[in-house]
């Protein structure tokens, strides 16, 4: 039972009332959701004109069970009311480029800027839609290319590390021995010490705890590839957090380049030639500093909503709840 069914018997004990039908009449009846004019086609798209700004972000959203919709919102609401500007079943650029043209081109035609993550689906909507923003890729979702980058070299390294302790204790098996793990100072085997290293390679060094301190000077003694790669993920982190000048960003990506080019880890070329396909967009943060944490945000308190109910039974009704708290 859902937690607005557990609200409902608890209101219906106190007042002496069933609560299932409680529930019933709150949807039919008291929630005006009978009413709503948009209910017909809820499920395919909502549109808001009256919340369009001046500067946007889009994004899509797993609404339920791997339903996935894109989710236009105003800056300007701040998460609050008048932020939804459109939610689209899907994100399939023409069926979203059709329903945002409902909107008057006049309106679209006065959005300024508009962030968004590296998906070609999302710029196309963006271009066709908001023929005369702005484009700004969001920095978080590049630095979280880089991050997954580093965690793909710790990941190998802890298969070849487990790989060569499973080889040894079958060797001491064979000579009929006990196997004893080796240690790094701090007591971790290495298989411990690159399981648990994780967490200390997402954060930058001044967020480290004492013990991740230690345990990083460990991991970046014995394994030189993590250090250079978490370094290198660093440098990307830090053209992005000491910059506001456009021309000074360009100097420091090709500086960031080269570096990687002499790397020679293909993780980390295919990151360089996802910035370099984005190159515009991407430059575009710096100046504004936009970024695309709004959406993400917004998109935060929709599962919270969800999980407050403990998933999306029917889904018109979830959008009706949805949007007249943020529409």
């Amino acid at each position: 039972m859902d937690t607005k069914a557990n609200d409902c018997h608890t209101i219906g004990f106190f007042f002496g009332v069933n609560g299932e039908k409680l529930q019933r009449q709150y949807k039919k009846h008291l929630s005006n959701f009978s009413n709503w004019e948009q209910r017909e086609h809820a499920n395919e798209w909502l549109i808001f004109p009256e919340n369009m700004g001046s500067h946007l972000s889009i994004d899509e959203v797993n609404l339920s069970m791997g339903e996935l919709y894109t989710v236009v919102t105003n800056k300007a609401g701040k998460g609050k009311k008048g932020s939804i500007v459109a939610i689209i079943a899907g994100t399939k650029a023409e069926v979203v480029i059709n329903h945002l043209q409902r909107i008057d081109f006049k309106k679209r035609s006065q959005v300024i800027e508009i962030t968004l993550d590296m998906a070609n689906s999302m710029k196309l909507i963006a271009k066709k839609s908001f023929p005369k923003a702005t484009q700004v890729t969001d920095r978080f979702h590049v630095q979280k290319l880089a991050l997954e980058a580093v965690q793909e070299v710790r990941i190998r390294l802890k298969w070849e590390a487990l790989d060569q302790e499973n080889q040894s204790i079958l060797q001491a098996k064979l000579n009929n021995a006990p196997f004893v793990s080796k240690e790094f100072s701090n007591g971790d085997t290495a298989k411990q010490l690159l399981t648990r290293s994780r967490f200390l390679l997402y954060k930058s060094p001044n967020k480290w705890s004492e013990n991740q301190k230690d345990r990083a000077t460990i991991v970046f003694e014995a394994y030189p590839e993590i250090k250079t790669v978490y370094f290198l993920s660093q440098k990307l982190r830090n053209i992005y957090n000491n910059n506001n000048d456009k021309v000074i960003a360009i100097t420091k990506l090709a500086h960031w380049y080269n570096d990687v080019e002499r790397l020679g880890i293909k993780s980390f070329n295919t990151i360089m030639n996802t910035i370099k396909i984005n190159y515009d967009s991407i430059l575009n943060y710096f100046g504004n500093r936009s970024t695309n944490a709004s959406a993400e945000s917004f998109n935060a308190k929709i599962k919270a909503f969800r999980n407050q109910f403990r998933g999306v039974r029917k889904v018109d009704f979830f959008l009706f709840r949805l949007t007249k708290l943020f529409a």
